[in-house]
């Protein structure tokens, strides 16, 4: 079984998915719109546009996150009381990944030494999913 988070940015998913290729290597994986779907929208949705981000799916290292443009109703995608964490191998990956993802975002935590990690940081990005940057200490 795994977890994977599902992220919905209101209208702005095919930008989140260009920055996050340039910010942390993402690749995509899956794109598909709604004017792809075989079935028409539910009623309920509302209009949607028919070349938003319907489902996606991207790889950043090992790791796979899904995205939507969502209902796209305000385009002012809303992310609390979760964060996304990544692993670097050492500082100076910490340092680019941090770097990239606080391109145009706000720093929460400056990337910094820490009592559990030579390098810790966390940032909100420009979409406001915030970022945990960790490298972890090796197991003795």
């Amino acid at each position: 079984m795994q977890v994977q988070p599902y992220l919905m940015f209101d209208g702005r998913c095919e930008e989140a998915l260009e920055f996050y290729k340039n910010a942390v290597g993402a690749q995509v994986t899956a794109l598909m719109r709604f004017k792809d779907s075989p079935e028409p929208p539910r009623a309920d949705c509302g209009p949607i546009d028919a070349n938003k981000v319907m489902h996606s799916a991207f790889t950043i290292g090992e790791s796979t996150v899904m995205a939507s443009d969502g209902m796209t109703t305000t385009g002012k995608p809303v992310f609390q009381g979760i964060s996304l964490s990544l692993i670097a191998k050492d500082e100076a990956e910490a340092k680019r990944l941090f770097d990239g993802l606080g391109n145009g975002g706000q720093v929460q935590m400056p990337l910094g030494k820490t009592f559990f990690s030579p390098a810790f940081g966390m940032v909100a990005d420009r979409f406001g999913v915030s970022w945990m940057v960790v490298v972890m200490h090796e197991a003795a």
